[in-house]
């Protein structure tokens, strides 16, 4: 497998990260994951500025230049001959030997990249059939908005609701929903969609952002705003939504079956126009 690590594309097993690497001791760097359709990175340009304002808002500075990095990127998937897949990429703050928890001078330590590329077919049986979620309890950092190496509290939430039988977590803190383990979470009542607004609280979803594009452009009235826990077993529908999974119905939370227990026809109708989307670009 070919990976990119920093300026050079080579063998996977020729990358070394050292150990005093800060995305490896304070988990201090960014990440991205691009869905890759017909050979071509998908959004990447809102992906690229998800991280740079990731990086600003952390005092981290790329080494790299937006341009020079989508060039990497799409070097790297012509070379691996991927057509349907996703790319992961992630930039640490570098190597800072002695350790310190105080922030480097940037222009001594510079920035650690590395990105690969595998194939990955979009999750079909679950856009069907939709799945079950369980409520976990949102106990993760106040600063969801920032796509952090750091994802212990994702995961735990992941784990909580996968050892309970769940396909994935609906967090909740201060009894608000704000998002799913690792993905956004919205309802429907009424024909009105519901979403957590953007902040500190959750990750600003580039799905999220073409999904709110095309529900306006479908004349579907979207309301960024706050929901209870309570109105989750009061919705018509609701589903999460993801660059990997793009857009996942949610059937069951916890005992309760969500409407007709079937995908709803907004959910359909956003992910239909999300496909068409993917295939004109």
């Amino acid at each position: 497998m070919k990976v990119l690590w920093n300026d050079r594309i080579v063998e996977r097993e020729e990358v070394r990260i050292d150990m005093e690497d800060r995305g490896y001791q304070y988990g201090d760097g960014l990440y991205e994951v691009i869905r890759v359709y017909n050979g071509q990175l998908y959004m990447v340009e809102e992906h690229m500025t998800r991280l740079w304002t990731g990086a600003e808002k952390i005092k981290l500075h790329l080494p790299f230049s937006k341009e020079e990095l989508v060039e990497r990127l799409t070097e790297l998937t012509a070379v691996e001959n991927i057509s349907e897949g996703k790319l992961y990429l992630q930039v640490t703050r570098g190597i800072d030997s002695p350790r310190n928890h105080a922030l480097p001078d940037p222009k001594k330590v510079i920035g650690v990249l590395t990105a690969n590329i595998i194939p990955y077919d979009r999750p079909v049986e679950k856009q069907r059939k939709g799945i079950a979620v369980g409520i976990v309890p949102d106990t993760r950092w106040l600063h969801c908005d920032i796509k952090s190496l750091s994802l212990l509290g994702n995961v735990m939430a992941l784990e909580h609701a996968r050892s309970r039988g769940f396909e994935d977590a609906v967090q909740i803190r201060d009894g608000k929903v704000t998002e799913a383990s690792a993905a956004n979470f919205w309802l429907v009542k009424d024909g009105t969609i519901y979403t957590h607004p953007d902040g500190q609280l959750i990750l600003p979803g580039i799905t999220k952002l073409k999904l709110l594009a095309l529900a306006e452009k479908l004349g579907l009235p979207v309301k960024e705003e706050t929901f209870d826990e309570a109105e989750l077993f009061t919705a018509d529908e609701c589903f999460i939504s993801g660059s990997l999974i793009e857009v996942v119905p949610v059937v069951k939370i916890e005992e309760h079956v969500v409407g007709s227990g079937q995908p709803g026809e907004i959910t359909k109708q956003l992910h239909q126009a999300y496909l068409a989307e993917i295939d004109r670009h």
